[in-house]
């Protein structure tokens, strides 16, 4: 029953196609497809299970490109959108090669111009995300023509992109300065015109721009995402060009709640500071020292806000504060070698691959919670890193394919026992339905026969009339007996002559009877016929019938074996190259997170250094404090 409620669900969602996404490309997209299969795939697409919808669309194109007449099947009318979907798919699996190609055979095919335009955007962005701006450009010169829906803002933003790639920031000006107040990229574009002018050496013009954008309304979470992104760049910006006073007014615009604060909130005490307002300094810094201390900006603000109160001469609660700067570095310390050791024994791999942890969005941030776990402690903030998270996808891909693997291996047994039953089951029966189908075509060829000698007879009729062939059984009898009698007359024999004159008589009532109902026996002979040709029609349907389940029969066991075989080869060394993968992924990303470990635990040990010897300074000073206290007292 649930299949096909899930089936039903995805015909209706392949309705809507979803909004393109800013950052990469659109989800799928088609108009109600009648192929179940189809939509069983845009289905698991909509759900972000990238793997069961290439192997699915995968497998029907491959059953319709197989097909002798494939205009019948329902996936014809969709065969270009597959095709297209197919590909998109695959970049959502991040099979950058296998997508490449599918998109580049939609471009090369018989296509619509939109679909076409649409099918090059994918494949700019497949380079894009490749990191080939120049390919992703070229590419992008081949549109021409109409562009589906709002596609066309999609693409100039995705231009601009390309030329602040390849470095060429006053070409991608020009293009931004265009959208920038289109809906869905003003922020967007806002942002990266500020940049591009920046990179020009227009500053002013930069900063105006990425001014607007800090400031420019709405509250959906991509509007907030770019405005405090926005407003962090132009305040650090500013605080290296020493406008510490505008710095403080953008970086207070960076909400306290988002991902953004901390570099916020230790930017804005900087900001504070640089004016020598150490005491307004405070606030940000207490704000953020107390907030989790695995954040590099934390860790500095653990540094700073006890610099501050040195500054304010303050200098025994700086010299507290930078001891317990100094014990939480060393606990980090301790946790970050604890981590590196935890790694290196394989334990941040068997964190990553528990199942109940993929339940939750949030998942990775869990993983810092999980009881007695250092491994996954820091893992937060190296999921940041692109290279740690494509390494973690892949790693997590191959793990999840080694157990598909295992189940349709799995598979192929349940299906060899399966063929088996069916084998035993059908095979005795086959020798008496044969008997039966023989008997019956035995009786098809006598009919047809008939039907055959029959019909060629009426026709000829039609031209050439010969009544006597319409007689009817009793008259051919009677007819025959008279011949007879006919014979056995004895010349001489009294009463010959009325015994000739009666046969005479009654054979010619037979002839009289046959000629003046000749048209009505004519006309039911042809309407016999018409009976004849109904009862050939059932029979032969009867006999297609019979074909077609034995067809059925037949094929429901037969001609699977070398296919299995086949199968069961490829995933066998499927297997056996993931088998060997895993192992070496699994070290790649160990290697990264214990190098990222590593670079925390030596950053940290340099805050130590400085703690121990701002440690010393604060006692010299409170020191020199107290004595110069007593000597004026």
């Amino acid at each position: 029953m649930l299949r096909p409620l899930l089936i039903l669900l995805c015909l209706l969602m392949a309705t809507q196609a979803p909004a393109a996404e800013r950052s990469g490309g659109g989800g799928p997209a088609a108009s109600s497809p009648t192929d179940v299969y189809f939509g069983e795939a845009l289905y698991h697409a909509y759900q972000g299970e990238w793997f069961e919808a290439v192997v699915r669309l995968d497998t029907e194109l491959g059953q319709h490109r197989r097909l002798d007449e494939p205009v019948l099947d329902p996936l014809y009318p969709y065969v270009g959108q597959a095709e297209f979907n197919v590909g998109d798919f695959e970049l959502g699996y991040r099979m950058h090669l296998r997508a490449g190609r599918s998109i580049k055979a939609v471009i090369d095919g018989k296509v619509d111009e939109p679909q076409r335009n649409a099918a090059i955007y994918r494949l700019a962005r497949l380079y894009f995300r490749k990191d080939q701006p120049q390919e992703a450009l070229k590419a992008l010169e081949r549109i021409s023509g109409k562009l589906p829906g709002t596609l066309s803002v999609d693409v100039e933003f995705l231009r601009a992109q390309l030329l602040m790639a390849l470095g060429r920031f006053e070409e991608a000006s020009v293009v931004l300065k265009e959208i920038r107040d289109e809906k869905g990229v003003e922020g967007f574009a806002g942002y990266n015109l500020g940049v591009s002018l920046m990179q020009q050496g227009k500053v002013q013009d930069g900063r105006a721009y990425l001014e607007r954008t800090g400031q420019m309304p709405g509250t959906a979470a991509e509007i907030t995402a770019i405005r405090d992104k926005a407003n962090l760049v132009l305040g650090y910006r500013l605080l290296d060009d020493n406008a510490a006073d505008q710095a403080k007014l953008a970086l207070d615009r960076v909400r306290l709640s988002g991902p953004f604060s901390n570099r916020a909130l230790l930017g804005s005490g900087w900001a504070d500071a640089n004016q020598g307002s150490f005491e307004r300094a405070l606030v940000p810094w207490s704000i953020l020292a107390g907030r989790e201390v695995t954040d590099p900006a934390v860790q500095e603000a653990m540094l700073a806000l006890p610099f501050a109160y040195g500054k304010l001469k303050a200098y025994g609660k700086a010299a507290l504060l930078y001891g317990s700067a100094l014990e939480s570095f060393g606990k980090e310390i301790e946790k970050l070698s604890g981590s590196i050791a935890s790694v290196k024994e394989g334990r941040l791999l068997k964190a990553l691959e528990q199942e109940e942890l993929k339940q939750d969005a949030e998942w990775v941030v869990k993983l810092r919670n999980l009881p007695k776990a250092p491994e996954t402690y820091y893992l937060m903030d190296l999921m940041a890193s692109h290279d740690f998270q494509e390494a973690l996808k892949n790693y997590l891909d191959l793990r999840d394919l080694a157990q598909k693997l295992a189940t349709w291996e799995g598979d192929l047994n349940a299906f060899e026992e399966m063929i088996g039953l069916r084998r035993a089951y059908y095979e005795p029966l086959l020798p008496g339905v044969d008997a039966s189908f023989k008997e019956l075509d035995s009786q098809i060829r006598l009919r047809s026969e008939q039907r055959d000698r029959i019909g060629k007879r009426l026709h000829a009729m039609l031209t050439s009339p010969r009544p006597e062939h319409l007689a009817t059984a009793e008259e051919r009898l009677a007819k025959e007996e008279l011949a007879r009698l006919e014979k056995s007359i004895t010349a001489g024999a009294p009463g010959e002559e009325e015994i000739a004159r009666r046969i005479a008589r009654l054979k010619g009532v037979i002839a009289w009877n046959i000629a003046t109902g000749y048209h009505q026996r004519l006309t039911d002979t042809f309407d016999d016929l018409d009976r004849l040709n109904e009862e050939m029609r059932r029979m032969k349907e009867e006999y297609d019938s019979f074909v077609r389940t034995r067809q059925a029969a037949t094929q429901s066991y037969q001609g699977y074996d070398e296919a299995i075989r086949a199968r069961r080869a490829e995933i066998a060394a499927a297997r056996e190259k993931v088998a060997a993968l895993m192992p070496r992924q699994g070290k790649v990303l160990e290697a990264m997170a214990v190098d990222e470990l590593s670079k925390r635990r030596t950053r940290l040990e340099g805050f130590q250094v400085t703690a121990r010897f701002a440690i010393a300074d604060s006692y010299d000073r409170a020191n020199k404090a107290q004595a110069q206290k007593k000597v004026g007292e």
